[in-house]
């Protein structure tokens, strides 16, 4: 019973999954696997192979790259009706993973075996149209972030990542350090930055969270320069 909610809900999420034949439905249901992990559990290390195309029916996975000297830039996050490009791209290409994935609360996935996401590729246009158009719209929002890290700076950067992740509270939940390895930056960059916010009256600054005050202000503020 319990799996048969999950599928419902996983066709719910991923709609276009119910336009394959009966056959090539009937066939995916059986395959799929839905899976969990708790908050903090390890997706995926670096050059680890992708055994699964993952759909996430619920919760937050972070992906990041990690550079040699420790420090973190913020690649993606997977949420809930999401798939994961970097694990499509190994199941395309026969690579393995090239980041680092984690859980960021308690995550649900539906998860199709590669020889069956092989299998389907091969005899569904539906799933293959599917898969290639997300994949296509994911690799877009990568495309986005190349030009965010190469072209805006690290202000425009940071007030876009506190408005992203402002909660309906207008409190963001985050460190200054985990800010700071979102944007591939360091702690005393970002903290520098928010303490002229905060002194501005744009924000507050408390442990471990960040009060907004004034998103217009931040708004404004993230925009490049005319």
């Amino acid at each position: 019973m319990q799996n048969v909610l999950h599928s419902d809900r996983w066709l719910d999420l991923f709609p276009g999954l119910s336009a394959m034949t009966a056959d090539h439905l009937k066939y995916a249901k059986e395959i799929v696997q839905f899976s969990e992990l708790r908050n903090g559990d390890i997706a995926y290390l670096q050059g680890w192979e992708c055994p699964h195309y993952l759909m996430c029916i619920d919760g937050q996975t972070r992906v990041y790259r990690r550079s040699t000297e420790g420090r973190e830039v913020l690649v993606y996050r997977v949420t809930s009706g999401d798939t994961c490009i970097l694990t499509t791209q190994c199941l395309l290409s026969g690579g393995t993973f090239p980041a680092e994935s984690v859980a960021e609360s308690d995550v649900r996935l539906a998860a199709i075996p590669s020889n069956g996401f092989r299998h389907l590729m091969d005899v569904s246009w539906v799933f293959r149209e599917f898969v290639l158009n997300d994949y296509t719209r994911l690799l877009g929002s990568m495309f986005s972030l190349i030009e965010d890290v190469a072209f805006k700076s690290i202000d425009q950067r940071l007030t876009a990542r506190l408005l992203a992740d402002v909660g309906p509270d207008g409190v963001v939940n985050k460190t200054h350090q985990r800010l700071a390895d979102d944007l591939g930056s360091v702690r005393e960059v970002v903290t520098r930055k928010l303490g002229a916010w905060e002194r501005s009256g744009w924000i507050t600054t408390t442990r471990g969270s960040i009060i907004i005050n004034d998103r217009a202000a931040l708004a404004r503020y993230r925009e490049p320069l005319e």
